[in-house]
């Protein structure tokens, strides 16, 4: 549906079957946020420059357009809470399986800019291929980067803010994430982990060792915060997921990365297994009705006519965002408030 599911693949031409399919589920996810852009739902002005022809795709349905607007907000506000949660130092945020994703952009031109000391995106090299060589021909998307060379063949770029790495994300982290060194990633800042519909297309085991792969990076006494937020699909054991699943199954993909997280309260642990102290999940269908502002839900229900509202909340309930803070020492106060507000929660502070 909305998702951006994007996967860690690899350029060898002994791949796994189903790479294919699944690194075109990146085109899916782009669309997708293109239509909702187009329909008024997002402001996004980027995202037409990573999909070809963007001005004669054709809009998605409204039960996709909605979707993609609620998981969209409620990823920006985690994001910037973080950001924000920072105590001023600026932070480093490094998005494995970043596909076609428009969020460096968006944040170097916005308010937060000031922020962000480092952004790393890490993807398949198909993908990144096409992304740096979208970047470099752009003026507007290139502008933004800053004085940037191509490396790993032009499969990647890099600037003094912007790194865009390939890598197979499956593979060991020693050596798919070689590239990371402490003169990209630095453990002294504090750092955002963004997984969207990556983890899912991945076994349980390799998920847990690329998370604490991380960890141990950050785990010195003197290390800064580090946290993580993963969109993704979950609880896939009903009739809703059977069909799912059935539906990739025939695309040739799989998500093994599902099994071990059959209800919203069994998503935390992707995080609390390794030691993030301050964790938490919600749904799609419960951020969009207690998350949202009332007037937010008023502007899009009149963008279309969208009938299909039980098949919508269906969906949304099947979809998830997790979030945790690891920290060094003691649980931090600072970090426990780190989190999406419940609208009654912000009028109560207002």
């Amino acid at each position: 549906m909305f998702r951006t599911p994007t996967s860690p693949s690899s350029s060898s031409p002994h791949a796994p079957d189903g790479d294919a399919a699944i690194r075109s589920t990146d085109n899916d996810a782009a669309l997708a946020r293109l239509s909702a852009v187009q329909k008024h739902y997002l402001p996004d002005p980027y995202i037409r420059f990573f999909v070809p022809r963007a001005h004669l795709q054709p809009a998605r349905p409204p039960l996709i357009n909605v979707g993609t607007y609620v998981r969209s907000v409620a990823i920006d506000a985690l994001v910037e809470s973080f950001m924000g949660s920072a105590d001023g130092s600026p932070v480093q945020i490094v998005s494995l399986g970043a596909g076609s994703d428009t969020r460096f952009w968006r944040i170097a031109a916005g308010e937060h800019a000031g922020r962000l000391a480092k952004y790393i995106e890490v993807d398949f090299p198909e993908n990144t291929t096409k992304k740096a060589m979208a970047i470099k021909k752009n003026k507007d998307l290139a502008a933004l980067v800053g004085e940037a060379k191509l490396v790993n063949g032009g499969m990647g770029l890099q600037s003094a803010m912007y790194h865009l790495l390939p890598a197979d994300l499956r593979r060991p982290p020693a050596e798919a994430l070689a590239a990371l060194t402490s003169d990209i990633m630095s453990p002294s800042l504090p750092t955002l982990l963004l997984f969207e519909c990556v983890l899912v297309y991945m076994t349980p085991a390799a998920s847990s060792g690329l998370i604490q792969w991380f960890v141990d990076r950050f785990s010195a006494p003197d290390a800064a915060p580090l946290g993580g937020i993963v969109y993704e699909m979950f609880g896939l054991n009903d009739s809703f997921g059977t069909v799912m699943m059935s539906n990739l199954r025939v695309r040739n993909v799989t998500l093994p990365g599902a099994e071990p997280y059959p209800t919203v309260a069994s998503l935390p642990a992707r995080f609390a297994q390794h030691g993030f102290q301050h964790v938490g999940a919600l749904t799609l269908k419960d951020i969009r009705q207690r998350y949202v502002e009332a007037d937010e839900l008023q502007r899009i229900s009149q963008l279309e006519m969208l009938d299909e509202i039980e098949e919508l909340e269906l969906v949304l309930a099947h979809y998830a965002i997790t979030w945790g803070v690891r920290t060094s020492g003691a649980p931090s106060p600072t970090w426990a408030g780190w989190s999406l507000k419940r609208q009654d929660q912000q009028e109560d502070e207002d």
